[in-house]
């Protein structure tokens, strides 16, 4: 693990920033193999419960409703929960002292997001809690997003721009009696194509917006 390059310690603590797979799936190993505490909000271990096929081992055993803060290497880390987003379990870690921001899957880089309205996500929550997020941040603020290479302030806020300006788009289409397969076939034209990826498409994107407005 790249881990593995900075430090060669126990890893003691897992924060789930939500309950998605790619992001609590190897909590077992951790929990397991490493003996490690995997912290998370209360909605991540409820929606993990819920699976036909969890294991014990994967549920975080730390489980918090706002937020939470550690104390630790010299830094203060802040847990901090962002309701109705990516989903209903969001969570944001701010390294206050090293002056880093990880905003879970809040921030896909350069991407069009997911937005996971079946597990709790909402188009007006994720710009809210992103437009919340910029204005903590400094202009030199370091930002691991949830997917995507290492971001600043500014990249952040171009994708912010983004939000606001298609969410506009698709929201104006809906309100002139638009179907969503005209929505679609209109598409959000060139300015955004490059934001399209193999996940989310922009027929996806503008089906997400569509149905979460």
């Amino acid at each position: 693990m790249a881990i593995g390059d900075i430090s060669k310690q126990p890893i003691k603590y897992i924060v789930n920033t939500h309950y998605h797979g790619d992001h609590t799936g190897s909590n077992a190993y951790f929990a397991e193999a490493k003996g490690s505490t995997i912290f998370a909000h209360d909605n991540v271990r409820k929606r993990l419960a819920d699976k036909e096929d969890h294991t014990h081992a994967e549920l975080p055993v730390v489980t918090y409703q706002q937020g939470m803060t550690f104390h630790f290497n010299g830094d203060t880390i802040n847990v901090m929960y962002m309701p109705a987003g990516h989903t209903d379990s969001d969570s944001v870690v701010w390294f206050e002292e090293a002056n880093v921001l990880h905003p879970g899957d809040l921030f896909f880089e350069g991407r069009f997001p997911y937005i996971d309205l079946d597990g709790g996500g909402t188009v007006t929550g994720y710009i809210n809690n992103v437009t919340k997020l910029i204005g903590m941040l400094k202009d030199d603020t370091k930002i691991i997003p949830g997917h995507g290479k290492l971001a600043t302030k500014a990249d952040y806020q171009k994708a912010l721009d983004m939000l606001v300006d298609t969410t506009a788009m698709v929201k104006s289409m809906k309100a002139e009696g638009i179907s969503l397969d005209d929505a679609v076939e209109q598409g959000l034209g060139e300015k955004y194509t490059a934001w399209a990826w193999n996940f989310i498409t922009e027929e996806k994107w503008i089906s997400t917006l569509y149905k979460g407005l």
